[in-house]
């Protein structure tokens, strides 16, 4: 989505928050669906939110997803509260108003390494919890595989961060991933596949007692990983 693809949302909200309005960004790495925006602001109000509603059938008929709208002070005192979320807001923005409100931010790298380390031991939980209830049914072994699949590629992207790797395409994901974590190549290859949409190539049931036993080992290389 082209930057003059948002203009009906930043004419929107410039006239709702005027002077009060610090920056609006664009963000995320998905290449399918409307690309959700951030609107960093001085001061937020319900009447802004109600003013914000009322245009929301506009935003939607125009293919825009509604705005992620924070105080600028709330958004940088909570970098510690969201490393992942805030962090890749930071790393794949793209300016559409304003000025650049990430300027000497930076997030920490503990406390980024938490995040990643509660976010695999929640992944580990729920997947296993999600086999159990699929009752040995392969469509809905299948269905967990593809579904968590995303999340997980999504994990080591943060993960590649952490580690200071430049790896942002699937190739790069998963060659830090085997280098530095020791994850089966072939495994992530075939869950870089399941997130671009490829299902046609990958056998998921088959894949799932493998993917399971790199989940154990993501935990384990997470809980062990020191930041300098």
């Amino acid at each position: 989505m082209t930057s003059a693809a948002f203009r009906p949302l930043v004419d929107d909200l410039r006239q709702i928050f005027a002077d009060r309005l610090d920056a609006i960004v664009a963000y995320g790495w998905q290449r399918q669906g409307p690309r959700p925006v951030l609107a960093l602001v001085r001061t937020l109000e319900a009447d802004d939110l109600d003013a914000c509603a009322r245009r929301l059938r506009g935003w939607r008929k125009a293919g825009l997803a509604t705005p992620l709208i924070l105080s600028t002070t709330d958004f940088q005192r909570s970098l510690d509260a969201f490393p992942i979320e805030y962090g890749d807001i930071i790393a794949s923005h793209e300016l559409l108003e304003g000025r650049n409100p990430f300027e000497g931010l930076s997030i920490r790298p503990e406390d980024l390494r938490r995040a990643c380390e509660v976010q695999v031991k929640s992944h580990l939980l729920h997947v296993r919890e999600d086999y159990i209830e699929a009752e040995g049914r392969l469509p809905e072994i299948e269905e967990l595989v593809r579904e968590s699949a995303p999340g997980f590629v999504a994990l080591l992207r943060q993960l590649a961060r952490l580690g200071g790797a430049v790896a942002e395409t699937p190739s790069g994901i998963a060659h830090f991933a085997h280098e530095r974590m020791g994850l089966d190549r072939e495994v992530l290859d075939d869950l870089m596949a399941l997130t671009n949409g490829d299902v046609t190539t990958v056998d998921a049931v088959r894949l799932f007692p493998k993917y399971l036993k790199n989940i154990e080992r993501l935990a384990d290389a997470v809980d062990r990983w020191r930041t300098a």
